[in-house]
């Protein structure tokens, strides 16, 4: 009989050193994280991405560590291989102690890693929870819970002073103990620039094909969003099952079929 074990950390830094792509989707329920464990998909993101997929907000900012952790402790029942990613809301790690708290908060409830977004004071933070035993996953790039301060939705690091300071937080967030990255709406040459750079796995969303992997939010590769961001592509309109959509997604991923061209920054 073949035991199937949860991923761990170490998984994911081989699959990166031996060039395998990583899978991975954003999930709330533990019967979909059911489906995507049989799916195979490696990590699934509890994000703060609920707010607006399942709160029906019109961003992230307003999720609550209670809805995360609430979140967190459904998906967790649902999961047998999965790594499993929570992310800590807006205002929930503005400082180190604080972050701390709420770190302990999500990976009681389940979580094996927290991801927060942002560098420059957050290298610091991320610095305290690594040599206090939290695993941490970096966002940079677009970080949804600052989409007041950027403007909107926007593709970051166009030029080539943002591309070379991104690359500069992308090293220091690694240094701080890291252990993998996401990256968001960047021109695909700096995603793979970025993934080149850092020992740690980089997923990315809209960064282009050469990241350690790809992730998207459950509802937009099930088609079920509104405003389609161009990363996204719908893996149901080829699929007869949502299950098949997930083994679709991964295949795709694993494949080096996903994203394409037209998915691209």
């Amino acid at each position: 009989m073949v035991v199937r074990r949860t991923l761990t950390i170490d998984d994911l830094l081989a699959m990166k050193a031996g060039g395998e792509k990583i899978a991975m989707l954003t999930c709330y329920d533990a019967t979909f994280a059911s489906a995507m464990d049989q799916a195979g998909v490696d990590i699934i993101l509890v994000g703060d991405s609920l707010g607006m997929v399942v709160q029906g907000k019109s961003s992230t900012v307003g999720v609550s560590v209670s809805n995360v952790e609430y979140h967190t402790s459904c998906v967790a029942k649902g999961l047998e291989r999965i790594f499993l990613l929570a992310d800590m809301p807006f205002g929930s790690f503005h400082d180190s102690s604080t972050a701390m708290e709420n770190a302990v908060r999500l990976l009681s409830a389940g979580g094996a890693m927290v991801k927060l977004e942002g560098a420059g004071p957050m290298i610091e933070v991320v610095d305290y929870l690594t040599s206090r035993g939290v695993p941490v996953c970096a966002h940079l790039g677009l970080t949804p819970q600052s989409v007041n301060q950027l403007g909107g939705f926007k593709v970051q690091a166009r030029d080539e002073a943002g591309a070379r300071q991104l690359i500069q937080d992308a090293v220091a967030m690694q240094q701080a103990g890291a252990q993998m990255m996401v990256v968001e709406c960047i021109p695909a040459i700096l995603g793979r620039e970025v993934a080149a750079e850092v020992d740690i796995p980089v997923i990315g969303i809209g960064a282009g094909i050469e990241c350690d992997g790809q992730v998207l939010v459950m509802h937009d590769m099930l088609g079920l969003g509104g405003r389609v961001p161009r990363f996204v592509k719908n893996f149901m309109q080829e699929s007869a099952s949502i299950q098949a959509a997930f083994e679709a997604y991964v295949l795709a991923v694993r494949d080096r079929q996903f994203p394409t061209k037209e998915h691209e920054y």
